[in-house]
């Protein structure tokens, strides 16, 4: 447990190199990044439970992206990290997106997967819904409504190691922590921040991802000044994870590149 002044969280890091610091997606964990291990040949990879999920628990107050952002900064202090790359996906990647754009300094290169600026009127509605039920009925009973948004269904039909992983994250989900967390999604507009945004960036999402998040993708890469896209095909909203022999040899040569 790292105490921090927004708060505990619990971090892991393994290998050497410059920092890659990850930032899981509502309902997962640290443990979501395990498909990255392979980078740990060349970056420090760093990773940690985001408040009221995994072994974090949930702060008594509401909270938006704007103090997860500044968790991550604080995170940055306490660690001695002077500068590293930024990944986060889905929630992780709004962390990160107001992270590039207030914290400039602090961010090498910034990758954003599966990810929003702000969600639309519907998804927000559907946010303080699903909020409402983890609250009343738990995260476990909405496992198998969740799944088919992460997953394609070829995926799910094969029910291999990504998606037991993910199930059993979201089956053991803090229900209060997964609560605010769709309130914070729910509250969260950052579509000031992309243009501020300096660092390098690769933009990655699931070609058969919900329609808002593809648009979302496109709308990210033409609007941060120095960024890139990346679709990975046939994958829905854990693109990464549902392909990595696909997304792995992109990330690596994104931040490998001179």
């Amino acid at each position: 447990m790292t105490d921090l002044p927004t708060g505990p969280i619990v971090l892991h890091a393994s290998g050497y190199g410059t920092p890659l610091v990850m930032l899981h997606g509502l309902g997962a964990d640290h443990t979501f990044w395990d498909f990255a291990a392979p980078l740990a040949d060349s970056f420090r990879l760093v990773s940690y439970d985001l408040p009221g999920h995994g072994a974090t628990p949930a702060p008594a107050e509401p909270y938006g992206v704007e103090d997860l952002s500044q968790q991550l900064a604080d995170l940055f202090r306490a660690q001695h990290i002077g500068r590293a790359h930024v990944a986060g996906i889905s929630l992780g990647g709004l962390v990160a997106q107001h992270f590039a754009a207030h914290f400039p300094a602090l961010v090498d290169r910034l990758v954003l997967i599966d990810t929003i600026p702000r969600y639309t009127a519907e998804m927000r509605a559907m946010f303080t819904a699903r909020a409402a039920a983890a609250r009343s009925r738990g995260v476990a009973a909405l496992v198998d409504d969740l799944l088919p948004i992460w997953f394609s269904e070829a995926a799910l039909r094969e029910d291999g190691p990504a998606v037991r992983q993910v199930r059993a994250t979201l089956a053991r989900s803090n229900d209060e922590g997964y609560a605010l967390a769709c309130e914070a999604l729910a509250s969260a507009d950052l579509l000031a921040e992309a243009p501020r945004i300096v660092a390098r960036t690769l933009v990655v999402w699931g070609s058969d991802d919900a329609p808002s998040f593809v648009e979302a993708a496109h709308w990210l890469a033409a609007t941060i000044p120095n960024a890139r896209p990346a679709a990975i095909p046939g994958t829905r909203h854990a693109s990464v994870l549902e392909r990595p022999d696909l997304a792995l040899p992109i990330l690596r040569e994104f931040l490998n590149a001179e």
